[in-house]
């Protein structure tokens, strides 16, 4: 649009913009009566950076006492990995994302969408958030420093503690569940769903909605019967579910409130009535003419 692609637009809609050259004592001194007025200076340089120019919270704390600092790096500010170089799929990696994302037998998979980056400026975004908070407490800003490395980790949760108790180190499960099951995709005859059990409510639900009388055991109306014989329920399940669409497949599921729901392409997902109705899909013109559609906030 006007020259300006995708990335462009998508990350810096709604911002201002102005080229200063910050080695420079000029450059240095529009940026200081910037920072007087505002309430946050978010950077991503790589560490030590801002300290060189003298934009680091030590520096900007002098001009303006309340001031909330972030920087964004790839492994954090201090310890021994601090100097790497890292992007997104770095992150992914040494966050142990891939491992745990694929399936079984392929090589590990990195997310569809840039979590580590992503991650990261959500975390980001909660550091700044209780600066705030403590401000309005102390009257003074500080310091925030975000790793993408630490997010990630952080982002593996329930994970990291199976491990610690089990010793057993996670595996790739493709679109599976560890612990519950039926949890996964589903072929439909013109497309796919996803299924969601994970109460034992839920499969008698299930059962009642769909013609399934061989799954309908005793066994399997509790989750270690069901973990035993995932391989078979999942797959009667995918040839009862090809038989009709998945309209009509979601239909049944939903009249008994299965969680369930159908796998979305981009399109598909930008133009769901509930997606639609909360404002998730916007319009924002461009300065030169023209407007884009991009995700609501």
């Amino acid at each position: 649009l006007n020259g300006f692609g995708a990335y462009f637009i998508a990350l810096n809609r709604n911002k201002k913009s102005v080229t200063l050259d910050l080695k420079s004592e000029k450059g240095l001194e529009i940026f200081y009566k910037l920072v007087k007025t505002a309430d946050v200076v978010l950077s991503n340089f790589s560490v030590g950076v801002t300290e060189r120019l003298k934009i680091d919270h030590a520096h900007l704390s002098t001009v303006n006492p309340r001031i909330i600092t972030c920087n964004i790096t790839g492994f954090g500010e201090n310890g021994p990995g601090r100097d790497r170089t890292s992007l997104d799929l770095v992150a992914q990696a040494m966050g142990g994302l891939m491992s745990i994302t694929g399936q079984p037998d392929s090589p590990p998979t990195r997310a569809g969408i840039p979590i580590g980056d992503i991650g990261g400026g959500l975390m980001g975004v909660i550091g700044v958030l209780s600066a705030l908070l403590a401000r309005e407490q102390t009257g003074r800003g500080q310091h925030v420093d975000i790793s993408m490395l630490d997010t990630q980790v952080s982002l593996l949760n329930y994970m990291v503690t199976m491990h610690a108790l089990s010793s057993n180190i996670p595996e790739r499960m493709g679109n599976g569940h560890m612990v519950h099951v039926p949890y996964h995709v589903f072929q439909c005859a013109d497309g796919y769903i996803v299924i969601a059990i994970i109460m034992d409510e839920f499969w008698g639900k299930l059962m009642q909605a769909i013609p399934a009388n061989d799954l309908d055991t005793e066994e399997n109306q509790f989750q270690p019967g069901r973990l035993k014989n995932k391989g078979l329920i999942n797959r009667r399940l995918n040839e009862i579910l090809l038989t009709n669409t998945q309209k009509h497949w979601l239909d049944v599921l939903r009249s008994v409130r299965i969680p369930c729901a159908p796998v979305n392409d981009i399109r598909q997902a930008l133009t769901d009535e509930q997606v639609l109705f909360r404002n998730m899909v916007v319009d924002v013109e461009h300065p030169l003419g023209g407007s884009t559609k991009i995700p609501g906030n």
